[in-house]
């Protein structure tokens, strides 16, 4: 009878007894959650009910974006790598040697922005400018009035050199107005985006020089797409974008500065003077992008946008490997089909024929045509987008780009094609089929060079 008692009394005191385990789950169920972590009973803000986002296919035929090659497309797919990983500094380092090819110039400092094209152009205005510069802007289009509100804001004062809208400057009105103000930058588009009209170039980087003065550049809608040399020219700061002949999306830009306005970045740091934005601060991003010869390891400044930089690298291949003078010329050639079928339909375009960019064509707007329904009415009805007119322009002129992977005869065959049935859905052609004759024009030699 003990013995039974006591193996009772044992079986009961070991079943009692708790897993280690157990115990570790009890005192962790145990304890109450902190404040923070506890689920809150209802959300501020409900869960959104958005599906996969399916945008519409359109041949974008404006002024940009235009539509991107499908192998850059393709590159911005690739995995990503860090923004301090080796391959990817492998790679701006290729980015920047394909750009000195396609602006032409042995610029040290050239290199891949992280934003738009007006990124790239703040960052030139940014680094280059001293409270109390004096710019000389040549305002010949929406672009020229966007730069004197930018530098403003830098604290330049702002000399305007006017001409209407689609008219380019002599390099004796130029000259003259370098003499007259004395400026510190000259500022130029070389191709107007809001005209369509091409500024000469040649003489402009030994005025400057001349006169103690820096030439900044905008090619935003011509690199790529027709002659460009900035050394031959002399210019010495630069941007453009990758949304229009170079057929990558927008969100990467091309920057370089050369000598003389590295030097003008060195003399402003040694007077104390900080550039006052500290994104675009190119002292900072130097140390970042820019290799050196002491071994000094590079220095993190922002994430860069890794798939934007594959995509860029890309475009900048596809350019390379067409050739310069090959994309100058298939430019040229659509551009000048485009013309010839533009008048044959009876449309005018806004820029004489030897100023006209190939890469963007301002067509007038007829009497009596709704130019905002013909802008629906190819969007609508052939998934095309074209746009308007900005500034002074608006109301009067479609812009058209036949840009990178779009200039292509073909393209500008449907444009025109759907130009016509939206002028006639208008009563713009007194009869089906009707053609104008072709107007005379001076084939003079391709401008895009001088």
């Amino acid at each position: 009878m003990a013995r039974s008692v006591a193996k009772a009394v044992r079986a009961l005191s070991t079943t009692a007894k708790p897993s280690p385990k157990a115990v570790r789950a009890l005192s962790t169920t145990a304890k109450p959650s902190p404040p923070s972590m506890t689920p809150p009973v209802s959300l501020l803000v409900e869960k959104p009910s958005i599906a996969q986002f399916n945008p519409p296919k359109r041949l974008l035929m404006g002024p940009g974006p235009g539509n991107a090659h499908p192998r850059v497309h393709a590159a911005m797919s690739l995995p990503q790598v860090g923004h301090m990983d080796g391959a990817f500094l492998a790679a701006a380092e290729e980015i920047k040697t394909l750009l000195r090819y396609a602006w032409q110039t042995k610029n040290a400092f050239t290199v891949p922005c992280s934003g738009t094209g007006s990124a790239a152009w703040e960052a030139a205005v940014a680094n280059l400018t001293s409270p109390g510069d004096t710019h000389l802007v040549l305002v010949n289009g929406y672009f020229g009035l966007r730069h004197c509100d930018m530098a403003s804001r830098y604290g330049a004062n702002i000399v305007k050199l006017e001409k209407p809208w689609g008219e380019v400057f002599s390099d004796d009105e130029v000259a003259a107005a370098l003499a007259e103000h004395k400026p510190d930058t000259l500022w130029v588009a070389h191709a107007e985006t809001s005209t369509g009209a091409c500024q000469p170039m040649a003489n402009l980087g030994e005025m400057c020089r001349d006169h103690d003065c820096l030439l900044m550049a905008d090619t935003v809608t011509s690199i790529g797409g027709l002659p460009v040399k900035l050394d031959e020219w002399g210019v010495d700061a630069c941007y453009a974008g990758g949304q229009k002949a170079l057929s990558c999306p927008p969100g990467i830009s091309p920057l370089t500065f050369g000598d003389r306005a590295l030097r003008k970045m060195d003399e402003r740091q040694a007077r104390g003077e900080v550039t006052a934005n500290w994104y675009l601060d190119m002292n900072m991003i130097k140390q970042y992008l820019v290799v050196n010869d002491f071994g000094v390891p590079r220095v993190y400044h922002h994430t860069a946008p890794i798939s934007m930089a594959y995509a860029l690298r890309e475009a900048l291949t596809i350019l390379a490997e067409e050739g310069l003078e090959a994309s100058w010329a298939r430019h040229r050639a659509s551009a000048e089909f485009f013309w010839d079928e533009l008048e044959k339909i009876g449309l005018e375009c806004h820029v004489p024929w030897e100023h006209r960019l190939p890469t963007l064509t301002t067509v007038k707007i007829p009497e009596g045509v709704d130019g905002g329904k013909v802008v629906t009415f190819l969007r609508e009805n052939y998934n095309i987008e074209i746009a308007g007119g900005l500034g002074q322009l608006a109301g009067k002129v479609w812009r058209i780009g036949l840009m990178g992977y779009n200039s292509r005869k073909e393209n500008a065959a449907l444009v025109c094609a759907a130009l016509r049935d939206a002028l006639d859905a208008q009563g713009y052609y007194r009869a089906p089929g009707l053609l104008y004759k072709t107007r005379a024009h001076s084939r003079t030699s391709f401008h895009g060079s001088a």
